[in-house]
């Protein structure tokens, strides 16, 4: 099923109340990568933009619906482009790192996100790139599941332009350089 074409996702909730919140992280970077392209909506119940990089064709796309049936849109998406999770990049919240650390990966555990949980089911498995973007863990005793749901603090505010455009560097240098260079630059 494989083809040169890239799927970039950015998980987040949709609507104007979660739209800077620490879970719609992935798809802050999303519209900072589409900032010259326009969001088309897509029969898999996702808007989606094309852009290149390096040369290559990459469709960046956020799902319409919530975070936690995400799964079934990315799917039906990389269906239609013919894309297999070798070339899928999924941008997510991670509060197992700090606030403004990127990790990026391939594979591997979903540490209980239930939007990883739900594209690992229906691609039959892990095994598609990952950009972590750290939100931090929250302050004893709140829920993680409040947390992310919470705008970032004042503090936060100040560093998210940056981390969110260094999120997007790190999609075009995992496209363009690879993984191990991708690591090396921002797994620091």
């Amino acid at each position: 099923m494989e083809n040169s074409r890239w799927l970039v996702l950015g998980l987040g909730n949709p609507g104007a109340n979660y739209a800077l919140t620490r879970h719609n992280i992935g798809q802050m970077v999303i519209n900072y990568m589409a900032v010259n392209s326009k969001f088309s909506t897509h029969k898999s119940k996702t808007e989606i933009a094309d852009i290149r990089i390096a040369g290559q064709a990459v469709t960046l796309a956020k799902s319409q619906g919530y975070m936690n049936d995400s799964g079934a849109p990315t799917k039906a998406l990389a269906d239609f482009y013919k894309v297999d999770a070798s070339h899928l990049i999924v941008i997510h919240d991670e509060i197992d790192i700090a606030f403004n650390t990127i990790r990026i990966k391939i594979g591997g555990s979903d540490n209980g996100h239930n939007g990883l949980k739900s594209i690992t089911k229906h691609f039959a498995g892990p095994d598609y790139y990952r950009v972590r973007m750290g939100v931090d863990r929250p302050p004893a005793p709140q829920d993680p599941a409040d947390f992310v749901l919470k705008q970032f603090s004042s503090t936060e505010k100040k560093e998210l332009d940056d981390f969110v455009a260094r999120g997007a560097h790190a999609v075009e240098t995992l496209i363009e350089k690879g993984l191990e260079r991708a690591q090396q630059d921002f797994n620091k």
